[in-house]
């Protein structure tokens, strides 16, 4: 009875001692990346410089990466923290570093982001928009390879199990966006503007696209809109907005319904 007392014992040891390992895993996994240190407004060095290239994977950054903290950065941080649904303060503390590190682990800096940090000034300019990805050979909209792969994200997030035509519709939406002047002028700027795509506010932006989806994004590039011209969809089974239902109504693919 003795010695089933100590196995029991031992075993529920083991299994929280694997929990806590379990839970903590990641959080030390960003503590690799980050240094200990709280960054804000006025930080400057090697965690803004990370700071920075992982806000710009995501989108929600683009302006040059300097290692400054300044306004533009300050912005992204909140922008970023609102859509995680964290206090959006812009302070980069021990939650944020996690959310974003969970966020990003496929991102690895680049040449161009160390050579622009070490070459930098330190404005940190709004006006600023360099970017620092190459832009494709396979496409005629002038798009970088960043934002075809934040387009791939949003497809496959937005219309997996559509379709293969709705995907291309999803698509030919996000590029008829960026097209209009009623939309950001970039295509981070429009699948990150706030309320606009559902796979952002609930993460499934950061789900790792199929081919499908890639191969979606590639035929709107290329011209095809399934759409027709269209810059609003919707699931009629989920939509809570009365406005959506207001818009002319093109056509339906698969579960969206498109409209001007």
């Amino acid at each position: 009875m003795r010695n089933r007392l100590i196995v029991m014992t031992v075993v529920i040891v083991l299994l929280l001692f694997g929990a806590y390992s379990l839970h903590y895993a990641d959080k030390g996994k960003s503590a690799e990346t980050f240094s200990s240190a709280i960054i804000k407004l006025g930080s400057s060095g090697k965690d803004v410089t990370e700071l920075q290239g992982r806000l710009k994977f995501l989108g929600y950054y683009s302006s040059s990466i300097d290692g400054q903290f300044g306004y533009t950065t300050l912005n992204a941080v909140k922008w970023f923290q609102w859509k995680f649904g964290m206090k959006a303060d812009g302070v980069v503390g021990a939650q944020t570093k996690l959310k974003l590190w969970n966020a990003t682990k496929n991102w690895a800096p680049s040449a161009s982001d160390q050579s622009s940090s070490s070459g930098s000034s330190g404005t940190d300019k709004s006006t600023s928009t360099g970017t620092t990805t190459t832009i494709s050979k396979s496409n005629r909209l002038g798009l970088t390879d960043n934002d075809i792969k934040i387009m791939a994200n949003a497809v496959y997030g937005e219309s997996r199990g559509e379709p293969y035509e709705g995907q291309v519709a999803v698509a030919a939406v996000i590029l008829n966006r960026l097209k209009s002047p009623s939309f950001p002028n970039s295509i981070s700027g429009v699948i990150y503007q706030p309320g606009a795509f559902t796979a952002v506010a609930d993460g499934q932006i950061n789900l790792t696209p199929n081919e499908t989806a890639k191969r979606a994004v590639q035929d709107a590039i290329n011209g095809w809109d399934p759409s027709g011209g269209c810059i609003y969809y919707f699931n009629p089974d989920t939509a809570t907005s009365a406005w959506i239902w207001s818009r002319p109504q093109v056509k339906t693919i698969g579960k969206h319904i498109f409209c001007m």
